[in-house]
């Protein structure tokens, strides 16, 4: 990476690095509320800043918003469930309308076949999880994310497995309340797989944005 790049832009994902863990190790320290919201949010709201200083076109500027809507779904359910399921909701339109503008050309069959089991099971793991049809209505938009992710063409092995992460950490708080009721693993993997699966997400898109301008510009 040039020298102006590393001393412009990756800061940020590093700023955004430091905060993601230090919420994760500060998550039960009564440290106070308000501050651990905020720094709960501040992990991805950096990735957006970063999407927008780093990227470039309208996919940088809807990638950075699907961050903003996730920063304040972090920091939204920590007051309710619902506010919070709302914005990461709104976080997956934004994201399905960048995914579908950038739809890959040619895709198998294996792979369509994945797409279509992401887009339908998604929401009906939610609610087997949950019981609820509010979830399996959000598992729906969600499964749209990681679905619309899987077949763009952006690189999957990174924004393709970034979103099958965020679907896997959701799908455990929801097992909070059914299936892993008493068992520690929620907690302990919630935070690491959504927090991973949104830094591949946000580095993959515009890392390639960035790629593709080039090779016009060539």
């Amino acid at each position: 990476m040039p020298k102006r790049a590393l001393v412009d832009h990756r800061p940020w994902l590093l700023v955004s690095l430091a905060a993601a863990i230090a919420f994760y190790f500060l998550r039960d320290n009564p440290i106070g509320g308000i501050w651990l919201m905020l720094l709960k949010g501040t992990g991805v709201a950096l990735l957006g800043i970063y999407a927008v200083r780093r990227g470039v076109g309208e996919g940088a500027t809807l990638i950075a918003l699907v961050m903003f809507f996730s920063a304040l779904g972090d920091m939204g359910i920590e007051l309710s469930f619902e506010l919070g399921g709302g914005l990461f909701f709104l976080s997956h339109l934004v994201a399905m309308t960048l995914y579908l503008r950038n739809r890959r050309e040619h895709t198998s069959a294996s792979q369509k076949a994945l797409a279509v089991v992401l887009l339908l099971g998604t929401p009906l793991i939610s609610y087997m999880l949950s019981g609820s049809w509010a979830v399996a209505l959000y598992g729906l938009a969600l499964g749209g994310m990681a679905s619309t992710a899987w077949m763009s063409h952006f690189p999957r092995y990174r924004v393709g497995l970034g979103a099958v992460l965020f679907v896997v950490s959701d799908w455990l708080i929801f097992s909070r309340e059914s299936l892993l009721a008493d068992s520690p693993i929620p907690d302990l993997a919630i935070w690491p797989l959504y927090y991973i699966g949104q830094f591949m997400i946000a580095t993959g898109v515009v890392q390639t944005l960035r790629h593709e301008l080039a090779e016009e510009d060539d």
